[in-house]
């Protein structure tokens, strides 16, 4: 989770002088959307929200697996039997699903969504129920980047196998993300904040500074941020093991799954990956987080316009490159289990 510790807080106007920071708040895609912008056109803005939020739920009719007629069930429903036609969206999205898969060595994976019905990480499995070691073996073998074919020739994807399941959770709301910073730039808009969950892009300033982004300390309490950096036209994402979770017999069993084990990885706390695609940072987050922090850290330095922050399970922190000198740590993150 990532915290603008300027957006709320910061009264400076920004470009002109009559501007004012104008926020709304709405619910998508199970998430909280908070939109910020600095302007001297408050109705302007608030209509540009309102399109925004129009979009998110467009979208989620298309790539959700909770809507019945979406592009997603349909594509699922086909599954070993026959393509099924999709829009120029969800191929952009499943195209850069592919390169993420191919960066990551399968690590992160679309069609994990086989697994999605059969861990629980919230309040229907309060007594912490871990699935069947042989229902996870038979599932995990319907996982296989390799296996979802698209074609842009014809418009169509296929998974190639019965009983696969596309999932869009991991990269969906990056790509919703870079919807409404397009919006907000398409509308005249170049101060801005969008988040959305684990997910969120800045451009321009707020006030007369960059937006100042924090990084949450995966073992401290709610809203405390361990590290901070200026940012502006970028996009942030984090991937974090705290979110959604249980805890059995000592060990943190979380929603971000290895698609080799089928089971909750080890190896981190939290990645956050700055870039200019939030579906790319979307994804790679998830990816990285997978990969564990070695690995994960030595692919973030061969990316080029990539750079991320990795807290890992022994509570070490992990900067790349780039980040260094910009990156702020404020204090150590908490260090428990």
């Amino acid at each position: 989770m990532l915290f603008a510790g300027a957006a709320a807080a910061c009264t400076e106007t920004s470009g002109s002088s009559d501007a004012q920071l104008v926020e709304r708040t709405f619910a998508s895609m199970g998430s909280e959307l908070q939109l910020s912008v600095w302007t001297a056109d408050e109705p302007a803005a608030v209509a540009t929200f309102d399109a925004i939020f129009q979009e998110f739920e467009r979208l989620e009719r298309s790539m959700s697996t909770w809507r019945e007629h979406s592009e997603i069930q349909s594509l699922n429903g086909a599954a070993g039997k026959h393509p099924v036609r999709v829009g120029s969206e969800i191929r952009d999205v499943l195209r850069t699903a592919r390169q993420v898969s191919d960066w990551t060595g399968g690590k992160f994976d679309v069609t994990f969504g086989v697994m999605s019905g059969l861990w629980k990480f919230d309040y229907q499995n309060q007594d912490g129920t871990i699935p069947d070691p042989s229902e996870i073996l038979r599932l995990r073998q319907l996982i296989d980047y390799r296996d979802l074919l698209v074609d842009e020739q014809a418009g169509t994807a296929f998974l190639r196998r019965q009983g696969m399941v596309v999932n869009l959770g991991g990269i969906g709301k990056g790509y919703a993300v870079d919807r409404a910073r397009d919006i907000l730039r398409k509308r005249g808009f170049r101060d801005f904040m969008i988040q959305f969950g684990g997910d969120m892009y800045v451009a321009g300033r707020s006030g007369d500074r960059p937006w100042r982004l924090g990084i949450q300390d995966p073992r401290g309490p709610a809203n405390r941020i361990f590290a901070s950096m200026e940012v502006s036209d970028s996009t942030f994402s984090t991937s974090g093991d705290y979110a959604r979770y249980f805890i059995k017999n000592g060990r943190r069993y979380h929603h971000i799954l290895d698609p080799a084990t089928g089971e909750p990885t080890q190896g981190c706390r939290s990645v956050t990956i700055l870039a200019e695609s939030a579906t790319v940072a979307d994804a790679l987050s998830t990816g990285v987080f997978v990969l564990g922090p070695e690995a994960g850290m030595a692919l973030l330095e061969r990316l080029s316009g990539v750079e991320g922050v990795i807290v890992s399970d022994k509570n070490a922190v992990l900067v790349s490159s780039g980040l260094k000198g910009r990156l702020t740590i404020l204090a150590p993150p908490t260090d428990a289990p």
